[in-house]
């Protein structure tokens, strides 16, 4: 190859040599070459307009200083001013960024006197901002309290939102001056965190900075704050949660016990406390926020099991709403297993739950969770719970030797933690708990109680809490009705309370129907009972389009959601079904068959051509194919007997007749009607198919006597079958009344035995004292003789 390049070089400087004028018009046409490439670059240049200069972004009157040239070095000097700054990055042309620029101004007016607001546009080529930073969506904010920061606001772009988030790092500790204050703070379902700080010789010990950082970590992981801080400085108030240390940390849990933080073992630093109570809090309701279509947090959270989603008004700026503090108190009586008779380890029958936690030294700040069930009436205080933290097991001492379950391998929720649970059966309290037991199998079984529900079902549900003004659209497309926006307003003129049950495991959700006079509480009780009974008596809830929407069809009977059972369940016609979808190519491509089908069947009422969407209609997944497009007849009185089309077979108009005639449950209909409708047609494919139609018939005939008289005996068969499993029902009952009769009249037996056994005891004890009292009397009437006899003696 480059024997050929050197080759061609030198016949072409030969040739150049050889006449000067080619190697002088070759130089020439490279210089013209080269000009007119500049020229055009230059005049390029002057057609692409440059970028136009950035505007303010925000109003002039807005307290916003808006940084519209992307200086994003004056943010550090604009952050100084203040003790709480927000930084406002966006892109001019984002829609999210014009929307939140409204609602940011209306919190800005609001709080400029505390906090400083600063935007920054990120967008402009030119600015500093762009360079130094890269952000993946528009608007960012950013808040930052003193130096600590950056914060990010994840919430909804809305102004009571931004403002309550903003509220919150402004005041991220609540004060606790008396008990009751700390008693009221600590009622809330909600995880909460309490600090124990004297301010006594220091006026901000470092304690104290590091227990409001922890809070300032905290808000970083969620907008709505999953755990709220308060700190006590009085010692007596601080001894109401026991403690008595200074610079302490206590986590209030309503289910398990609280805890303390181990300085000892752990740090004492901001994120150390920070993870500490996210580790071992108890998240029995969780806000969600989905941030966009495209999210997948939803599924992330429905992936873990059947959820309980709550669409509630709320109100991030009033106070405590007495729906989510109902909605809260159900939550943890599902979720508390202490009283209800069972543990979490097994099943209790007999005795109730002690739940205690303790910490593990070694094990780096982990606690060990103990669940013991107990027969009959033992206190949880009688029980000796013992810990080996260099095992790290969870011992519980008998009566012979302790008795150990390794922790390891247990079930634990969080990576930190350590769960046994083991059911306390001592020796000497073996008898007591089989009366107790004979005691409550004899009593009538009570009402079944949402306490403790979690720990008895295996179908244990998870409580989701939605801002209902703000995922109205996902609460339609779960089921809630369009007429329900006005049913119950809140002060923000908010949509009403709706609840649903999402369990994708089984594919199916459920909604719930409230009655005019039950309360929110209780319709959410029997709601979660029913779900979590063995059979549930809830009714699957399926999405369609409704039958308004559908046009009416002379031929083709289109099916909806609502329409689907009662259309394809009717016994009195045969019914062929068409499955297809809106994108389905092949679909389209065979309407014309269906079509000429439904027309040559149109005079007959025992037969009815449908069709059913199955991309905008939930199905029964027994009614669902596999694939579409799909043909299924459900002949009349025989439904449970339908007929697939065969996949292999060519699906056309003749090969569709006689799949009809083979296996439709009339007997008759072909005789007159579609034989009516065969000499009609006279033209069109009507008269190709009439002699088809006509020798198929007299062979279908026959084939429908035969399978008339063979349903007759299989209905014969049936209904003595029938008959037999009645007459055994009734021997059963009949061998139950009998055996409980029998079971009477033996109690009865013993019952009279036993009064026959004391009735002969106590006529022995009055025969034999009897036989006493004739032996006084005798010894009586001696003595009477004796004194009678003296008394005459003295006489005489």
């Amino acid at each position: 190859m480059l024997r050929r390049v050197r080759q061609s070089l030198r016949q072409l400087l030969l040739l150049m040599a050889r006449r000067p004028a080619l190697l002088g018009g070759t130089i020439v046409l490279g210089v013209l070459l080269v000009l007119a490439v500049k020229f055009t670059y230059s005049r390029a240049k002057d057609v692409v307009a440059p970028p136009p200069p950035p505007v303010r972004f925000f109003a002039p009157d807005a307290p916003v200083v808006d940084l519209y040239m992307g200086q994003v070095d004056q943010v550090e000097r604009l952050r100084s001013v203040a003790e709480v700054s927000l930084v406002f990055f966006y892109a001019p042309w984002c829609a999210h960024s014009m929307a939140a620029r409204q609602e940011l101004q209306q919190v800005a007016k609001k709080l400029a006197r505390q906090v400083q607001f600063v935007a920054v546009n990120c967008w402009w080529s030119q600015g500093r901002c762009r360079r130094q930073n890269h952000f993946f969506q528009f608007p960012t904010i950013h808040l930052f309290y003193r130096r600590f920061g950056p914060i990010e606001y994840k919430g909804p772009f809305v102004a009571p939102y931004m403002e309550s988030f903003i509220l919150r790092v402004i005041t991220p500790l609540t004060y606790l001056p008396s008990r009751a204050r700390l008693k009221d703070f600590l009622s809330n379902h909600e995880p909460r965190v309490v600090g124990f700080f004297q301010f006594n010789s220091s006026p901000q010990p470092p304690g104290y900075i590091t227990y409001l950082l922890s809070a300032l970590q905290a808000l970083k992981r969620g907008f709505h704050g999953v755990a709220l801080f308060g700190v006590v400085t009085n010692k007596q108030v601080a001894e109401v949660i026991s403690l008595t240390d200074d610079e302490s940390v206590y986590l209030s849990r309503r289910l398990n016990s609280s805890l303390i933080f181990p300085r000892r073992e752990l740090n004492f630093t901001s994120e150390s406390i920070c993870n500490w109570v996210f580790e071992h809090h108890e998240d029995v309701l969780r806000w969600l926020q989905p941030p966009g279509t495209k999210s997948r947090l939803l599924e992330r959270e429905l992936t873990k099991g059947p959820a309980l989603l709550l669409f509630l008004p709320y109100d991030p700026l009033g106070s405590a709403s007495d729906l989510l503090q109902q909605v809260g108190d159900i939550a943890v009586r599902y979720h508390s297993c202490e009283n209800d008779g069972s543990s979490p380890g097994g099943s209790g029958a007999s005795g109730s739950s002690c739940c205690q936690s303790f910490p593990l030294p070694e094990s780096g700040g982990g606690v060990c969770e103990v669940c013991l069930s107990t027969p009959g009436s033992s206190s949880c205080s009688s029980l000796p719970f013992v810990v080996q933290a260099p095992l790290g097991r969870c011992c519980l001492q008998g009566e012979d030797a302790p008795r150990c379950s390794d922790s390891r391998g247990n079930y634990s929720p969080f990576s930190r933690f350590r769960a046994c649970c083991r059911r306390a059966d001592p020796r000497r309290n073996r008898s007591e708990a089989k009366e107790v037991a004979d005691r409550r199998r004899s009593a009538p079984a009570p009402r079944t109680s949402i306490t403790g529900l979690r720990c008895q079902t295996n179908r244990t549900l998870r409580f989701y809490v939605l801002d209902v003004a703000l995922n109205w659209p996902l609460a339609v497309r779960l089921g809630a009705a369009e007429g329900s926006r006005n049913a119950s307003l809140t002060p923000q003129g908010a949509h009403g309370p709706f609840a649903a049950i999402v369990d994708l495991k089984d594919e199916v959700h459920y909604v719930l129907h409230r009655s005019p006079l039950s309360t929110l509480t209780e319709s959410l009780e029997a709601f979660i009972r029913n779900f979590s009974a063995p059979y549930s008596l809830l009714q699957r809830h399926l999405v369609g389009e409704g039958d308004r929407r559908a046009p009416p069809r002379p031929l083709i009977t289109e099916l909806t959601t609502t329409s689907f059972l009662p259309h394809v369940m009717d016994v009195q016609k045969d019914v062929l079904l068409f499955y297809y979808t809106q994108w389905c190519g092949f679909c389209s491509a065979l309407n014309h068959v269906v079509i000429q089908l439904a027309r040559l069947l149109q005079g007959n009422g025992a037969i009815a051509v449908a069709r059913v969407n199955v991309a905008r209609n939930d199905l029964p997944w027994e009614f669902m194919v596999d694939h579409v497009p799909s043909i299924l007849l459900f002949p009349k009185y025989r439904k449970h007997f339908s007929v697939k089309y065969p996949d292999d077979l060519p699906i056309n108009l003749p090969n569709l007749l006689r799949f009809v005639l083979q296996h439709s449950g009339s007997v008759d209909y072909a005789e007159k009607p579609l034989a009516a409708s065969a000499e009609a047609g006279a033209s069109g494919p009507d008269a190709i198919f009439r002699a088809e139609f006509l020798a198929l018939q007299q062979e279908v005939q026959i084939l429908r006597h035969a399978r008339e008289h063979l349903s007759q005996q299989l209905a014969q068969l049936w209904r003595n079958n029938r008959r037999l499993k009645l007459d055994t029902r009734s021997l059963e009952a009949q061998n139950a009344k009998l055996q409980r009769e029998r079971e009477s009249l033996e109690e009865q037996h013993r019952q009279k035995s036993r009064q026959l056994v004391e009735a002969v005891r106590r006529l022995q004890e009055l025969a034999d004292t009897s036989e006493n009292l004739l032996n006084e009397n005798a010894l009586l009437r001696v003595l009477l003789r004796a004194l009678k006899d003296r008394a005459e003696a003295k006489g005489k």
